[in-house]
């Protein structure tokens, strides 16, 4: 595919859990190679449901998906998605399930039909390029938060996705880790959507900003939240600010 061409597309999508209000409502996303974007949203917006309607592991009620110029409907369908795009989910322990780090991380590349020895060296170039030489053997359920959660995306990177869903990547990271984490990510050489509530993060490591709301997509990002300095004259006063992110209450 063309590194410009439309990767993701979905049009008029509407899901919702049983017994609660609808999550997405005909929501719509064209996503193209070469794009890095970030996601924001309140807490039940539909940030995590989108990416697992993408990736098949929820099926919506209403609308039509396009991955890689293709539509997509069936589980067979999806698998092949599934070879294309990886996501790391929210919680690093819904991603590792092997005794030890070696056998997470070359999982993904034996599933795509590589040999022992060719998912083993894919596994430790993908630890080693996220400065986790060493780490093989290690016991996967032992580690720290923050070093399953670079694990979790070393089993996402091994598998050579052509883009990337990246859920909170930052969640259980200390301050050094997480610069680590943006160093990693300027560098890669993918295409991907990146949800994260830390605005500073998504700017440094994306290159625009959208935001979920009402169960749709809302390209504004003069609403978007964000945090500057300025001063009053009559600062000590109670004041408020005109425009509002579409999530303030109030």
């Amino acid at each position: 595919m063309d590194e410009d061409g439309l990767m993701i597309h979905l049009e008029d999508i509407c899901f919702g859990y049983p017994g609660r209000p609808s999550v997405l409502d005909k929501l719509n996303l064209s996503f193209y190679g070469g794009e890095r974007m970030g996601l924001m949203g309140s807490n039940g917006s539909g940030k995590t449901t989108l990416f697992h309607i993408i990736m098949g592991l929820l099926k919506p009620s209403f609308g039509r998906i396009e991955i890689m110029g293709r539509p997509v409907k069936e589980e067979k369908d999806f698998r092949e998605v599934r070879k294309r795009i990886g996501l790391l989910f929210q919680d690093a322990d819904d991603q590792l399930f092997s005794p030890t780090v070696l056998e997470d991380v070359a999982f993904g590349p034996l599933n795509l039909g590589k040999s022992q020895d060719e998912a083993k060296e894919i596994a430790v170039r993908a630890l080693e390029s996220l400065g986790l030489a060493g780490f093989e053997d290690r016991i996967t359920h032992k580690l720290s938060g923050g070093e399953k959660r670079l694990v979790s995306l070393a089993t996402v990177l091994a598998m050579e996705p052509d883009v990337l869903l990246l859920d909170e990547p930052t969640t259980g990271l200390d301050e050094a880790t997480e610069e680590r984490l943006v160093d990693i990510l300027k560098g890669l050489d993918v295409s991907y959507i990146l949800v994260s509530h830390d605005l500073d993060f998504l700017k440094e490591v994306t290159f625009g900003i959208t935001c979920m709301s009402n169960g749709t997509i809302v390209r504004d990002d003069e609403r978007i939240p964000h945090t500057h300095i300025h001063v009053h004259e009559h600062g000590r006063y109670a004041h408020e600010h005109g425009r509002k992110w579409p999530h303030d209450k109030g």
